[in-house]
């Protein structure tokens, strides 16, 4: 894809939906088409579009939202052909893979979203955009090396305090991948639920004549039963593991936290003479009047 900047986003942003449109699909590079006719690639422009809007409406820099869009066409690409398990199993490598460069909010954002409309229909994607198409990109990768701009040294900051940030931020980002984890955890043994489920009803031979009998009812919902017991032992085991994790993170994060450096170095205190100089000057006077008594 085009390598998207922040200013290009932000207008697409701010245009109305079809003068966006346009200018995404500019930026992207790709040429014109007929929405009627080739309305895959209508789709596809229509789901980049609405991540860029969902990026800035959950208040992503425009540098992330560029990135979103980016990751977007991306997990598309990825799961292209693949099952929903398969999709599932990538979109949780993806977030994985991206979470040095969006935040913990923003992550667990973007987790949701796509658990909420790519995975929540993932079948129509496929049906839409999983065929073969015919795009031709012109993608030019710039590379230019400048010296790095110094910061200013007013937002500094001590090392040891430094450290104390980092050593906090790791502890949310795991966090993050436990919670990020149980979703999709959940969301697998659901699908296993589902898959199990199936398998079983298609095992019972058609009934043309006649209806099932008492037995034969009675097993398939006790089978029933016993996957969906199976598959909740499974959830709550898990989910117990996971709380103990991040109760065990929040601990250290708290102990971090009692144990901080400060954030400004203790100033130096001087001698008493030099710190106060009334009591310098009322000691002085107080010398001079015990030399006139002798």
């Amino acid at each position: 894809m085009a390598l998207l900047t922040p200013q290009g986003v932000k207008k697409v942003f701010q245009f109305q939906k079809p003068a966006g449109r346009e200018h995404l699909r500019r930026l992207l590079n790709w040429e014109e088409f007929d929405e009627l006719r080739d309305y895959r690639r209508s789709i596809l422009l229509d789901t980049l579009y609405e991540s860029i809007i969902f990026a800035v409406g959950k208040g992503f820099p425009w540098v992330e939202v560029a990135k979103v869009v980016k990751f977007t066409e991306e997990l598309l690409k990825e799961t292209k052909g693949c099952s929903i398990t398969e999709a599932v199993t990538i979109l949780g490598n993806k977030l994985r893979d991206y979470q040095g460069q969006f935040n913990a909010t923003h992550l667990l954002a973007l987790c949701d979203y796509f658990h909420n409309t790519f995975i929540r229909h993932y079948k129509l994607y496929q049906y839409v955009l999983g065929q073969d198409q015919d795009v031709n990109l012109t993608v030019a990768h710039l590379e230019m090396c400048v010296p790095p701009q110094p910061l200013p040294l007013a937002e500094g900051m001590d090392e040891d305090l430094w450290k104390h940030e980092q050593q906090v931020a790791e502890l949310s980002m795991a966090e993050v991948q436990k919670r990020t984890s149980l979703m999709l955890v959940k969301e697998t043994l659901r699908l296993e639920q589902e898959h199990v489920l199936q398998k079983k009803l298609s095992e019972v031979p058609p009934r043309q004549s006649r209806v099932l009998k008492r037995e034969e009812l009675e097993n398939l919902i006790n089978e029933a039963i016993h996957i969906q017991i199976e598959c909740l032992k499974k959830l709550l085991q898990y989910e117990i593991q996971i709380t103990f994790d991040i109760l065990d993170l929040k601990f250290q994060k708290k102990i971090l936290n009692l144990n901080a450096p400060d954030p400004f170095p203790l100033s130096i205190t001087g001698q008493p003479d030099q710190d106060d100089p009334f009591k310098f000057n009322k000691a002085i006077k107080g010398k001079k009047a015990k030399a006139k008594k002798k």
